[in-house]
């Protein structure tokens, strides 16, 4: 729908013209005339109708809505917007004396170094310096550090034009105690965060409603699809039609989806609901499967030569050469090959203090990683000296 909108100005002149075509003898336009200030009561009333108008139209059709509009829009038809998720990770917290035991407790807040992100310590009874009973994490006597888990305070931005909020951080950048722990005295993060994600903008959100539209009662490929993409922004899969997944011999009839959600290596849970989603849509008789990723580890390797006169400025651009490797190599989706000549390309745009790459390897040799349908690539370790 297109609408034709008039300034104040315009309306006034098209008052005027209206006017002096039937009456021209009569009329009197100048500043301060009475017909000019009926003009100019009639182009204030209009321009504030044809406001309403705009307002109307943009609050009545999705192409038009934003934000909370569009939310409520598309609720009429049983569809939200994909919610943000909170980046996670491992934080190390040490100590310079090791003589009596710490406790970091659950709850507790660390953050950035210009304390523009914060995360807080979780449970994780996958830790085995967890300790249910004390609600926290143990350094026993001569330890001088642990690993803990966080979780981002503030998950992510909706779709308004905020700045990246999802809480994706480099190694080493989280180095401040918010509140001071008996015991503590340094916090880091070794690894990069990178799994978190804002919420779906509107566009996106506009997108997938397009196609959720598109599927509703028909049990059709892309139906399928949409029910697994609806799960996650980060979800990705491949879809494969009558053959087996274990050795691609001929199954008529049958399907099965690989599905990927961000992480390489989905839980059985997920897959559960993955499956309960897809059985929703799929075809009457037929029968489907969903498997998680076969992982394609990786090994990097690589000597850099800076242009930094010191050995901590050296350091610093193999940090971040380091997580700009790591970071894309764990970004590959489902299904997407990794090419040797790309890694080099990231290492140099990390950091205008790489001079040279030297010693680059890629799983020992110099080729490009292949991944099938059926797999996604991860590393298994970066060396970069």
């Amino acid at each position: 729908m297109t609408v034709q909108t008039q300034s104040f100005t315009q309306i006034l002149q098209g008052f005027a013209a209206t006017v002096q075509g039937a009456a021209s003898t009569l009329v009197n336009f100048v500043v301060g005339s009475i017909l000019r200030a009926v003009g100019e009561g009639v182009a204030w009333v209009s321009l504030w109708l044809q406001g309403l108008i705009l307002q109307a139209i943009a609050l009545t059709r999705a192409t038009t809505s934003n934000g909370a509009d569009l939310d409520s829009w598309c609720a009429q038809y049983g569809f939200t917007r994909l919610l943000p998720n909170a980046a996670s990770g491992a934080v190390s917290f040490a100590r310079f004396t090791a003589t009596q035991q710490a406790v970091v407790p659950v709850g507790a807040i660390v953050q950035t170094g210009d304390g523009s992100q914060q995360f807080q310590v979780i449970a994780d009874t996958t830790n085995p310096a967890y300790n249910v009973t004390l609600n926290g994490f143990v350094l026993a006597a001569g330890m001088s550090s642990i690993l803990a888990t966080v979780v981002g305070v503030t998950p992510g931005n909706n779709s308004l034009n905020l700045p990246d909020a999802s809480g994706n951080i480099s190694a080493g950048t989280i180095t401040q105690l918010y509140q001071s722990i008996p015991g503590i005295d340094t916090v880091s993060n070794p690894l990069a965060f990178s799994n978190g994600f804002n919420a779906e903008s509107d566009m996106a959100m506009r997108i997938r409603f397009v196609s959720y539209l598109a599927t509703l009662a028909k049990a059709t490929k892309l139906a399928v699809g949409a029910a697994i993409t609806a799960l996650g922004a980060n979800f990705t899969y491949t879809l494969v039609e009558n053959l087996n997944y274990a050795d691609n011999s001929p199954h008529m009839g049958y399907f099965y989806a690989v599905v990927d959600d961000g992480t390489g290596a989905p839980p059985s849970t997920t897959l559960s609901t993955v499956y309960n989603a897809i059985d929703a849509v799929r075809p009457f008789t037929s029968t489907f499967g969903v498997f998680p990723p076969t992982l394609q580890p990786v090994v990097v390797a690589m000597t850099l030569t800076t242009s930094s006169t010191t050995s901590a400025g050296h350091a610093a651009t193999v940090a971040l050469v380091s997580t700009a490797v790591t970071t894309y190599i764990n970004s590959l989706v489902l299904g997407q090959s990794l090419s040797y000549f790309r890694l080099s390309q990231i290492a140099f745009d990390a950091s205008s203090d790489v001079i040279d790459i030297s010693g680059y390897t890629l799983n020992g040799g110099t080729l490009d990683v292949p991944a099938s349908n059926q797999q996604v690539i991860k590393t298994t370790s970066v060396t970069v000296i």
